[in-house]
């Protein structure tokens, strides 16, 4: 009885909260009757130390209750974080368990439609609320989606757990033949408790296997600096219904000048209407210009591209069909011909038509070979040259044919050609007067000059090369401006007052006109300026009242914004032309002297045809009125 109630005795310590403080301070097995004050290392040494049966039962006891509290707490955790996983984790949607599945052909041709199954499966314990399908691919030619794209968007509505949800749809794709277009299927969607919107993508990739307007472009793949260049553009209908309102652009590289097009632009330069096409037509447009300020080495690349008018702008593609490029490289001719007119080298010129032109043509053998039988011959073309001018030195003017013509007969040096050699052949040639009473007025007056260069080299034997090279360039003839100045005093359209000849100290009034005429070309940006001596008063008015003419008092200055002067005013239509009124009180110091009543007049403007500036001066007028026809003898000297 004794025994258990130690037993008790001891078990109640065991889990006492104090057990373990009360073990640090007191040796539980002292109390034990008989038996040694040491723990044993090992249940074996407890033996051999003397531990009774109690005591072992005891220990093993301890531990298997430690396990046991243990498992349990293992076992509750356990169960708490799989009903967790059940009823909360559970609930949440994954995008890993959302799958877009789309079903359709990968190839497809451009401007057909292509049918898609887009297939959405909900793998997630919950619903998906508010789903939208969203489509988006490019909108024509155009390589990825970062550039113009169509958009479609769909809504679904609410896609159960577990749950399927397919959808057809239909796209149209353009492109180039064998190129490859992006698909992006995007689900936007809610979840219950949110109000984020998640998204899930998917990208499909679809082969163009035809585009529904074949472009093809037939250019050269060389050429050298300053030649002509042609490019011939041929556009079909691929589809099997017609397609209407085509357009075909064409960006040109710089450098590229554009001449002409067969055939000619619907917009500007570089656009053209093609109309409907009906399958199996086929559409072609050659196109004329020259590569000029361009280098030996470079490329430069047209592209070409086609598709459907925009409703919006009619020079703009909406929908890009097809595009394909041309590369053209830059080289250094055989032989090289430079052209320049009075000393400047350039492709364009502007002359006035009182300058006589003196061109020199500089050509060089840029081959490591000689080449023998060197001809250069020009071509005079324009409505503004004088035929009758014309000298070639050393060269046949052929009056028939408007050439010049420079050979081996002409000059022996043209026979043979060293590497490196060059050398020099000069023409001149004077323009046509801009009017003439029997020939009118001639319509942008220019002189084209197209030279051409050729040449052989001896390869292998007997076999020769024919060599050849061009160039050329357009002398524009300026209008010729007429601008008068006369100062009044007994006509014009107003009334003077005051003594004639002058008086000191006595004030006298007189008109000044300014009338401007103009010939070939139409003149924009005018403006004419002009200043006042100290000495003289402005006293306007102006007439006719409409022209803007504008007197500043402080500087004196005078300024009249003319703007346009048409082509042919004061010759085949009317001058344009400006009055006003000034006044002048002479000084003692002034006494047998004309002074001057205004001052130089500085006419500028722009020629919207030779696209060149012009300046025009008149000089100062004084007090001897020698336009006004009832103008006294002497009646511009001031006396006292």
């Amino acid at each position: 009885m004794n025994k258990l109630n130690r037993l008790e005795e001891l078990k109640n310590k065991l889990f006492s909260k104090n057990y373990q403080t009360q073990i640090e301070h007191r040796d539980v097995f002292s109390s034990l009757p008989g038996k040694a004050n040491k723990i044993a290392d090992s249940w074996k040494a407890g033996e051999k130390a003397g531990f009774n049966a109690e005591e072992k039962f005891f220990m093993k006891t301890s531990k298997f209750k430690k396990f046991f509290i243990f498992s349990v707490i293992f076992f509750v955790l356990a169960l708490g974080y799989a009903a967790y996983v059940f009823f909360a984790g559970g609930n949440t949607v994954s995008n890993d368990n959302i799958d877009i599945s789309i079903l359709g052909n990968n190839f497809t041709a451009g401007g057909e439609e292509l049918p898609l199954i887009i297939g959405i499966v909900n793998r997630n314990n919950s619903a998906l609320d508010l789903v939208d399908l969203v489509m988006e691919y490019p909108k024509g030619g155009v390589t990825n989606l970062s550039s113009d794209t169509e958009h479609f968007r769909m809504s679904i509505g609410t896609i159960p757990a577990g749950a399927v949800r397919n959808e057809n749809l239909k796209v149209m794709l353009f492109g180039e033949q064998g190129s490859v277009r992006p698909i992006k299927i995007t689900i936007e969607y809610r979840v219950t408790g949110s109000n984020a919107i998640f998204v899930k993508e998917k990208i499909y990739e679809i082969t163009i296997t035809s585009t529904p307007i074949n472009l093809t472009v037939d250019a050269p793949t060389e050429i050298s600096p300053n030649q002509n260049i042609t490019l011939n553009i041929k556009a079909s209908l691929n589809a099997t219904k017609a397609i209407p309102k085509i357009l075909v652009k064409i960006d040109y590289p710089p450098g590229f000048t554009f001449i002409k097009s067969v055939p000619g632009p619907s917009f500007g330069n570089n656009v053209w209407n093609l109309g409907d096409i009906a399958p199996g037509a086929e559409q072609a447009i050659s196109i004329s210009g020259k590569m000029v300020d361009v280098f030996d080495g470079e490329e430069k690349t047209f592209n070409i591209s086609s598709g459907s008018q925009s409703n919006i702008d009619k020079s703009m593609i909406d929908v890009i069909f097809n595009s394909v490029k041309s590369v053209v490289a830059i080289k250094k001719p055989f032989i090289e011909a430079n052209l320049s007119i009075n000393g400047i080298s350039q492709r364009e010129y502007a002359v006035d038509s009182k300058t006589p032109i003196r061109a020199e043509i500089l050509y060089v053998n840029n081959l490591d070979t000689k080449v023998d039988n060197l001809q250069i011959r020009v071509n005079i073309s324009g409505n503004a040259f004088n035929r009758k001018t014309i000298i070639a030195q050393q060269g046949f003017y052929d009056s028939s044919k408007d050439t010049i013509t420079w050979d081996k007969n002409s000059q022996s040096q043209l026979k043979e050609i060293n590497p490196g050699d060059f050398g020099s052949v000069v023409f001149s040639i004077s323009p046509l007067s801009l009017f003439s009473p029997s020939g009118g007025m001639l319509t942008n007056p220019s002189i084209n000059i197209e030279i051409s260069i050729s040449g052989q080299q001896a390869v292998e034997g007997s076999v020769v090369d024919e060599l050849n090279n061009s160039t050329g360039a357009v002398v524009r003839i300026i209008s010729d401006i007429g601008f008068s100045g006369k100062a009044l005093y007994n006509s014009g359209p107003f009334i003077n007052t005051g003594p004639i000849p002058p008086k000191a100290e006595k004030l006298t009034t007189y008109t000044i006109v300014w009338t401007l005429s103009n010939t070939a070309n139409n003149i924009s940006k005018a403006q004419i300026n002009s200043t006042l001596p100290s000495w003289v008063t402005f006293v306007g008015p102006i007439s006719p009242e409409e022209e803007n003419l504008i007197y500043n008092s402080l500087t004196k200055e005078i300024i009249w914004k003319v703007d346009k002067i048409p082509k042919g005013s004061g010759i085949t239509g009317p001058a344009r032309s400006v009055s006003f009124q000034i006044s002048f009180k002479p000084s003692l110091s002034q006494v047998g002297t004309m002074p001057i009543i205004i001052n130089d007049a500085i006419l500028t403007g722009h020629d919207d045809f030779a696209n060149v500036d012009v300046t025009v001066r008149k000089i100062w007028l004084n007090t001897n009125l020698e336009n006004d026809l009832a103008f006294p003898a002497g009646g511009g000297v001031v006396v006292n």
